[in-house]
């Protein structure tokens, strides 16, 4: 996702009218803020407390109590999913605009004014950082979820009750987090100003990781999507951590990174596959076929596009850097036949006697020198 420098409150001198698209993306995080602000005070007031709740709040918990005096410890909620989480992906979405202003505004736009970069890197960078945030996190939260489900020790608890998979607190936020980092890619898009070519393969990254991610977590498949997505999170934040460093390293002396991503990129997809097959057709037997049907295609349609667009990023690698070179031998044949050609247009500008004598070898021209000294002894 390309991001636009200068994402927050920008220090001009002319003041844009109000309610103009202008203003409106200038400022279009503290509007985002205001918004969210009422929410939150909604929760204070006794008459829209149960409203506001549903925004902020995660609902639909089937167990759990608070401490009491019988049991100080209380019992840990689990939720389930349902049309209420609409409500929770809205809020965060504002939360998440926030964020990503706060982000470029604080960090990434401090960085890229030392690095003094290009439009098309300020561009990469841009993307790359914001997404590289995104996946670490994802990746932290992922990781710190399958360790504390015993999923490593224990892959059968991925499988085993479907479908009765109640989620603790922080699984169920991991996907309200989730669908709202995907929701906020589109409304990005116009406070961006991203041209209409470029709209088109982001809109297409936000709606298919939108309809994914709902899918699986709204049919019961909350487990293995946590896997599988904390795996392909791992893999884009090296890929991204990679391009952040080629951005930077201007003599390319980390070229050879491209490698270790290419190996680890194959392996993952490997993995997401196999993990993704054997569960869903295999190990679920109380499940329909056209549930089953429809999980596999998903995830098998969506590791062959990525394999299709690593292939033809490779491809387009290999152009560029042998177009790079036969550039480099042109130039440098040029240079070579451009001092023969100066010497030539050296001996054009003498007069056509001298050049009838520099052109005639050398034995001709000793021998006319003889016969006229010998004219002269004469």
């Amino acid at each position: 996702m390309a991001i636009k420098a200068g994402m927050g409150r920008k220090s001009s001198n002319k003041n844009p009218p109000f309610f103009s698209h202008e203003f409106v993306i200038q400022n279009h995080a503290d509007i985002v803020s205001c918004i969210a602000m009422i929410f939150v005070v909604g929760i204070m007031l006794q008459p829209t407390q149960s409203l506001a709740s549903t925004f902020v709040a995660l609902r639909h918990n089937v167990s759990g109590a608070d401490p009491s005096q019988e049991n100080p410890m209380g019992v840990q909620y689990l939720y389930t999913a349902g049309w209420k989480d609409a409500c929770a992906v809205f809020f965060y979405t504002l939360i998440c605009i926030i964020m990503h202003a706060i982000l470029q505004e604080y960090v990434l736009d401090k960085i890229s004014k030392k690095l003094h970069l290009s439009k098309f890197k300020l561009s990469r960078f841009n993307e790359s950082g914001q997404l590289v945030v995104f996946y670490a996190m994802s990746f932290l939260w992922g990781l710190d979820l399958i360790v504390r489900e015993q999923y490593i020790g224990n892959i059968q608890r991925m499988w085993e009750g479907y479908p009765d998979h109640p989620m603790i607190f922080l699984h169920k936020m991991f996907f309200i987090i989730q669908l709202a980092y995907y929701a906020h890619l589109l409304p990005e898009l116009y406070f961006q100003k991203v041209k209409k070519d470029e709209q088109k393969p982001k809109i297409q990254h936000a709606l298919a990781g939108l309809f994914i991610i709902e899918t699986a977590y709204f049919l019961g498949f909350q487990r293995i999507a946590l896997v599988l997505l904390t795996l392909h999170y791992f893999c884009e934040f090296v890929a991204h951590s990679f391009q952040l460093v080629d951005i930077v390293d201007k003599e390319g002396k980390f070229a050879k990174l491209r490698l270790v991503h290419n190996g680890l990129f194959i392996l993952t997809r490997f993995a997401t596959m196999v993990l993704s097959f054997l569960t869903l057709f295999y190990s679920i037997d109380n499940i329909s076929q056209t549930k089953r049907v429809l999980m596999l295609s998903m995830v098998f349609g969506l590791q062959g596009y990525l394999f299709y667009d690593f292939i033809s990023s490779v491809l387009r690698s290999k152009r560029e850097s042998s177009t790079e070179e036969r550039n480099a031998k042109v130039t440098v044949s040029t240079n070579k036949t451009e001092k023969p050609k100066k010497q030539k247009k050296k001996e054009s500008d003498l007069p056509e006697a001298d050049q009838n004598s520099a052109q005639s070898s050398p034995k001709a021209t000793t021998t006319s020198t003889y016969n006229v000294r010998k004219t002269k002894v004469k």
